[in-house]
């Protein structure tokens, strides 16, 4: 996909959608500038979207200009963050999302290929100005794991959970475990799917039972101890099977959290 700048209609919308944030979020937090390349960006540190040449991904852009705008609406009730594969709830887990969500007004906020620090850039600029949801649903992190530590992405994920209560304190996050991945046919592991335990494993020390509650399915998705293309066509994204076992595996925790 080509990458260009980002459109100066959106770029106006994206930074004026949310009211003045505080000053230790503006810090954090790298302006988009059209044409001038952004220094790298740091799995904790807020930052949109951009490629090798600099400029900001114009699909992102577009999905989070309209991402605020329902955010504007105030209506959802049950908010989920994340990347393509929450973003997977519109396309092969439509169906399982309308029967196992549909009564708590959801709002999906995942964007293919976003990293924990895009994630945090869009809470920050806007996609939870206007809504107090009773819940969200975090999951983030899988596609860090080529470029930094797990320490690294850990750390982004607390900021993401910063972010949203400093927005929204009564909000309870549902923190899932990074779900497990491969590269092999046979469903075997790679080495992101290890690096991805060391995550796991730090981010459910951030459960304080009140605010944060940590849930790790990632071996509802396994048969027999391996991924297969059944949930998981490519050992990555779910297929509406996986969607399924998502929704079934998380329902009695958000049935709790949304009362």
């Amino acid at each position: 996909m080509k990458l260009t700048s980002i459109p100066a209609t959106l770029l106006c919308l994206s930074l004026l959608a949310a009211p003045a944030f505080a000053q230790t979020d503006q810090k954090k937090t790298l302006p988009i500038v059209p044409g001038v390349k952004l220094a790298p960006q740091p799995p904790d540190k807020a930052a949109p979207k951009v490629g090798a040449d600099g400029q900001v991904n114009e699909g992102f852009a577009k999905s989070h200009a309209n991402y605020v705008k329902i955010a504007r609406e105030g209506k959802a009730q049950l908010a989920f963050y994340g990347d393509s594969i929450t973003a997977g709830w519109a396309g092969g887990g439509k169906e399982v999302w309308a029967k196992a969500f549909g009564k708590y007004q959801p709002a999906n906020f995942g964007i293919g290929g976003d990293r924990t620090q895009h994630v945090l850039w869009r809470i920050e600029n806007g996609e939870l100005d206007g809504i107090k949801p009773k819940a969200t649903v975090l999951m983030i992190g899988t596609n860090n794991a080529g470029g930094d530590s797990a320490e690294g992405i850990a750390a982004g994920i607390r900021a993401i959970l910063d972010a949203i209560h400093r927005r929204s304190p009564g909000t309870k996050v549902l923190l899932l475990a990074v779900f497990p991945r491969g590269d092999k046919p046979d469903g075997k592991f790679n080495a992101a799917h290890e690096k991805l335990k060391k995550v796991n494993a730090i981010i459910a020390q951030y459960a304080d039972g009140k605010k944060v509650h940590y849930l790790d399915i990632g071996e509802k998705f396994l048969v027999d101890g391996k991924l297969t293309k059944e949930i998981m066509p490519d050992f990555l994204h779910l297929s509406a099977a996986g969607y399924q076992i998502w929704a079934d595996a998380i329902t009695p925790k958000l049935a709790e959290l949304m009362k």
